[in-house]
Order: C-alpha cells, then sequence, then structure tokens
C-alpha cells in the first residue's frame, strides 16, 4: 500500500519538525546598533550640555536638579552609585566643586571616560591642579584655591565641553559620530551668541561697578566688562557656609550707599542672614538684584536658554541707573 506508507512517512516527518519547534530557543535578538549611551553628570547644568550634544543617542542621570538645594552641601546617594557603574560617560566639574562623583566613580569598580571641566577649562593654575585633585572623604568641607570652580559661567569653557563630550561619545557610539560633532557645533554657535551679547553689555556700560553674593557669575562677570566690587571676605565666607567677618559685612552693605554699584547679583540658592542684609541694602537704594543660580531653574528647558535670559536680566539691570545715582 504505497499511499499507506507515504502518508505514514509525512506524518513523522511532521511529528518530528512539531517537536522541533516547541522545543527549540528563540534566537536572541541583535543588540540595538544605535542603543543609547548612558551618561552621568553631576549637575543638571552639564546634563543639559550632554543632551544638546547626545540628543536622542544619550540617557542623562543628572544627580543634581534641585532648583532650591545647595550643590555644595550635596551627600551622594545609593542611587547615584549604581548610575555611576552602568555609565559609560562621566562629566564632573572637579576643582573642588563635586567631589563626591570622582569618589563614586572610584569606589564602582566601572571604567567611564570621564570628561573633568576643571582640567579642560585651563583656568586652574599650575600649583592648583594636584591640590584640586585630591578630594576630600565624605562629608568633609573641601578647600577653594584662588581660582573660581564654577566653570559653567565660563562660556568659551563650555565651548571646550561640548566639543570634549562629542569627542567621547563618538568613541561610544561610532556610528553617530558625524552627529555628534554637528550638534556641538549648532551648540557652539549659540554660544558664540551668548558671548557676544555679554560682551556688549561691557560695551554699553564699560567698567560698571557690580556686588555679588557669590563668586558663582564672576567668569560671566568678567566675560561682560563689569568690575566686581564685592569684598573678596564676604563672597568666600558665603561660599563656604560660615558668617562674613563684620567688617567685610559693613563694607558689603556701603556698596549701595554713596557712588551705589549699578545691579547685585545674588546667588538665589544660597540664603543666609547676611545675604538678606545685602538684598535688603540693594532693594533700599534703589539698586537692581539679578537673581543667578547654580543649576538649571525648574521650567528651563536647556542650558543656552537659561544662560540667555540671565544675560538678559543683567542687561536689562544695567540698562537703569539706582534712583538717586
Amino acid at each position: 500500500m504505497p499511499f499507506r506508507r507515504a502518508a505514514v512517512a509525512a506524518l513523522a516527518v511532521l511529528t518530528v519538525a512539531g517537536c522541533g519547534s516547541a522545543t527549540q530557543t528563540p534566537a536572541a535578538a541583535p543588540p540595538a546598533e544605535d542603543a543609547a549611551v548612558p551618561v552621568v553628570a553631576s549637575t543638571n547644568v552639564y546634563g543639559s550640555i550632554v543632551e544638546a550634544v547626545g540628543g536622542d543617542h544619550v540617557t542623562v542621570d543628572s544627580l543634581i536638579d534641585d532648583p532650591a538645594a545647595d550643590p555644595h552641601s550635596y551627600e551622594s546617594t545609593p542611587a547615584d552609585a549604581a548610575a555611576v557603574a552602568k555609565a559609560k560617560l562621566v562629566v564632573v566639574n572637579g576643582g573642588g566643586y563635586d567631589d563626591f562623583l570622582p569618589r563614586l566613580v572610584e569606589s564602582s569598580g566601572a571604567n567611564p571616560t570621564v570628561v573633568d571641566v576643571a582640567g579642560i577649562s585651563g583656568l586652574v593654575p599650575a600649583e592648583e591642579e594636584h591640590a584640586a585633585e585630591e578630594a576630600p572623604a565624605e562629608g568633609e568641607e573641601h578647600e577653594h584655591g584662588e581660582f573660581n570652580e564654577h566653570f559653567w559661567y565660563s562660556l568659551p569653557t563650555v565651548q571646550k565641553v561640548a566639543t570634549q563630550i562629542a569627542t567621547d561619545l563618538a568613541a561610544a557610539d561610532p556610528a553617530d559620530a558625524a552627529e555628534f560633532t554637528a550638534n556641538a557645533d549648532a551648540f557652539n554657535a549659540r554660544l558664540a551668541e551668548l558671548i557676544t551679547r555679554a560682551e556688549a553689555i561691557g560695551k554699553a556700560q564699560p567698567g560698571a561697578r557690580v556686588a555679588v553674593t557669590e563668586p558663582v557669575p564672576g567668569y560671566l562677570v568678567q566675560t561682560a566688562g563689569l568690575t566686581d566690587a564685592t569684598p573678596h571676605e564676604f563672597t568666600e565666607a558665603i561660599e563656604e557656609d560660615t558668617d562674613p567677618p563684620a567688617a567685610a559685612l559693613q563694607e558689603t552693605l556701603a556698596l549701595f550707599s554713596g557712588d551705589p554699584v549699578r545691579a547685585l547679583i545674588l546667588n538665589a540658592q544660597t540664603e543666609t542672614p547676611s545675604t538678606n542684609q545685602v538684598r535688603d541694602a540693594a532693594q533700599t537704594a534703589g539698586v537692581p538684584v539679578v537673581e543667578m543660580t547654580e543649576t538649571l531653574p525648574e521650567g528651563v528647558p536647556d542650558y543656552a536658554t537659561w544662560m540667555g535670559g540671565q544675560i538678559d536680566a543683567l542687561a536689562g539691570a544695567l540698562g537703569t541707573r539706582p534712583s538717586g545715582s
């Protein structure tokens, strides 16, 4: 019965094939070629810069993003350590500002590429570089050198950082290297416009005197061609979270009488009785108060928009002389 034998044979083949398909392990899906590069940044300022350069090809974890927090007193968390352990790129301000992050990198056991803004900036004196690299233990206070570690207010430095980030992302994701370079170029072009706007302030008001509560905006003040008239002892004490010497406080308050400064630039993230006294003195004298921050405020979409708004606020403040001057 040839037909029956053929049918049985066919049925056997189907049965074997069916058993094979039931036990066969599905092939693993190939990894996505353009999987996002995991990045950790100490603050959302640097996180925003990474996003501007990396676009959809990065996932960014900014460890400090609370606009009401003082980054100087930040303490890392287990979630921060977990993020660092997975990161391929870490962006750290350096210069003693965010020492917790280099410690996390060291203890993570991972080997991410680290973008050290202090080293890139060229703004740290040679004798300070070694001291800045020696981070204090968790919970210890760091000592600031004579340099200003708030590098993100130096627009030329941020341009260098964007270029370096593009290079390092390209090493992690070569397929998208051209896009990283193009994004960095576009970002840096926006910053070039901001530099021109800042320099225009000084051209219109050459050497205009201003007061600051902390050295946070120092590089922007320099770019704008303005003169910081605040006693160093006052700003240093506020930055180190200590009470300024009485003489320094009185000298600062005196900046708002007689021939007053043109504006007060106040760090909105650090409020103390001394800074409140200074704000009150400025407002009493009719001196404009310009608030600047150390991290992106809530609702501000990106670094360039944030910095541009602060430059415009400073220009607007200096466009009107204090009352009685």
